[in-house]
């Protein structure tokens, strides 16, 4: 068994076909088979049940791959160690981000590393947080900028900065009026028949919604829900109904029909962390790059 193989069946299995898979692994298709069919002979195992229009991945398959990612995983771990103890500046490092976080962001901090550390390559993915929790877990992204709480218990993480979370309404509602009044704050209380525009499932701040208003002592009225938190505040401003949202976000009027932002009484916040897999080695890279963060976001 040949680490190219556990690379070849890997890639089988995210694209579920075999020209694909071929395409990116640079290998001709007929070459990719034969390696297959050579691993499978040798484990005594069919891993991928073919049929003229599709590759599905058996039982059997599955449990190999899922072996096969942590193995990959610790052979590039092991690079990586390897190259810091050499004292290599060189190495690609994979940082899993937020979409509209990491815009506010990484803006502040990509350029910087950058110039510090020319010859590391930083490879950036942008998904919903339980998407990022998953790859980061299996080994796939180094780190990833999220919000707590984290769902994936094998995940651990750094706070690199807190925000105070506002409440975003119409800017015709009857809580904008008290924008004039800079000491009167907005008690969560006060929103149980009012109706939220929320994050879809799998975005971290979605859970935060929803635990505030539980602390409460109710469950939000969700009546639109986006992917996007741009996508919520313009529902907002057009009246369809009231959010909470980072106060990051707030900033600068990115519309030119913006929502009305309220402070709450108790001041809620998020924290954003650089999340990683619990026991994972950290190279130089990613120490450096959390240390920018550090640098750069500090109070």
């Amino acid at each position: 068994m040949e680490l190219r193989q556990l690379q070849y069946a890997l890639q089988i299995s995210i694209d579920k076909n075999f020209s694909r898979a071929a395409e990116k692994l640079h290998i001709a298709q007929p070459s990719l088979s034969q390696q297959l069919s050579k691993l499978e002979k040798e484990i005594g195992l069919l891993l991928f049940q073919r049929t003229t229009n599709s590759v599905e991945v058996t039982y059997a398959g599955s449990l190999f791959v899922e072996k096969a990612q942590a193995i990959l995983d610790m052979v590039e771990q092991l690079k990586r160690e390897m190259e810091d103890i050499s004292q290599m500046r060189k190495g690609k490092l994979v940082v899993g981000s937020l979409p509209i976080t990491g815009a506010h962001v990484l803006p502040l901090v990509l350029p910087i590393f950058q110039a510090n550390y020319p010859e590391i390559e930083i490879v950036l993915i942008e998904e919903a947080s339980a998407h990022l929790e998953q790859l980061t877990a299996s080994g796939q992204i180094d780190i990833s900028l999220l919000s707590i709480p984290l769902q994936n218990e094998s995940l651990t993480y750094e706070p690199i900065i807190k925000e105070e979370i506002l409440l975003a309404v119409p800017p015709q509602h009857r809580f904008a009026s008290m924008m004039s009044d800079d000491q009167h704050t907005i008690d969560i209380h006060e929103l149980r028949d009012e109706p939220f525009i929320a994050l879809k499932k799998g975005q971290g701040f979605r859970q935060i919604t929803f635990e505030l208003c539980a602390n409460a002592g109710f469950k939000p009225n969700i009546v639109f829900e986006s992917s996007n938190i741009e996508t919520v505040q313009s529902l907002v401003a057009a009246g369809m109904g009231i959010a909470f949202v980072p106060h990051m976000v707030s900033r600068g009027g990115w519309s030119q029909q913006a929502p009305t932002y309220l402070s709450l009484t108790h001041k809620p916040t998020r924290t954003l962390v650089i999340a990683y897999r619990k026991g994972r080695y950290l190279s130089k890279a990613v120490g450096a790059f959390m240390k920018t963060f550090h640098d750069v976001l500090k109070p």
